[in-house]
Parts: C-alpha cells; structure tokens; sequence
C-alpha cells in the first residue's frame, strides 16, 4: 500500500491578480524552498517543477501549447500541466504541484519529505 502524499502549502501570492504573468503566461516563483513554475492556462493556475526533466530547460521561457500543454523550450517536449505526463511520446515525467486559491492568498503545496521507509 502506498502512502498518502502530504504537502506543506507556502504562499506564493496575496491574490491571483497579483500572480503578473508574461505574455507566455509561466513564470519562476519561490515556493518555500523550491524553486517552481506557476502556469496560467486559460484562467486556471497550476503548477511544476522549474526545469524540464529531460535537459533540465527553464519551463518558465517555454510556452503553453492550445491543448494545456507546458512546452520546454529547448526540445520542444510536451507535459501535461494536470499530471506531468509526457505528451509527445519521450518517456519523461514532470513533477507537478498542487494549487488552492483560498480567501487569504495562492498557495503551492510542495510534498512532505518522508524518513527512509515513509514511517
């Protein structure tokens, strides 16, 4: 059986409107002590890992393809923003990060470390 993820949630804006997004809509922000890439799909935020799995590409200087899609900008590899899966068949997974809005702020959960075993 494996055990639930937990997260720690860090705030990494006030507001949504405050998240200033470029026209690419990602940038690279400071979620407790990882560096992460906040996406704005189409009004939706979500969340990754800051470099790309396969070469390690800033994704935040990539761009977001007309499906939702992350697109790293040094090979053109695609990752879903829902599930870090690779979309364009190269084998590679990105981590992603879940999101909640609350009334007092945007918030990244970033997982718990475990000990050895998860105990």
């Amino acid at each position: 059986m494996t055990p639930s993820k937990k997260y720690t949630f860090h705030k990494i804006a006030s507001s949504p409107a405050e998240l200033r997004f470029p026209d690419n809509n990602l940038l690279e922000i400071k979620a407790g002590d990882k560096t992460i890439c906040v996406a704005n799909d189409k009004g939706t935020i979500q969340a990754c890992a800051a470099k790309c799995p396969h070469a390690g590409g800033r994704l935040a200087d990539g761009y977001i393809d007309p499906l939702g899609n992350i697109v790293c900008p040094l090979h053109r590899y695609k990752f879903s923003l829902q599930n870090g899966r690779n979309v364009s068949g190269e084998g590679y997974c990105l981590k992603t990060f879940p999101i909640e809005i609350r009334e007092d702020g945007v918030f990244a959960g970033i997982e718990e470390k475990n000990s050895l075993f998860g105990w």
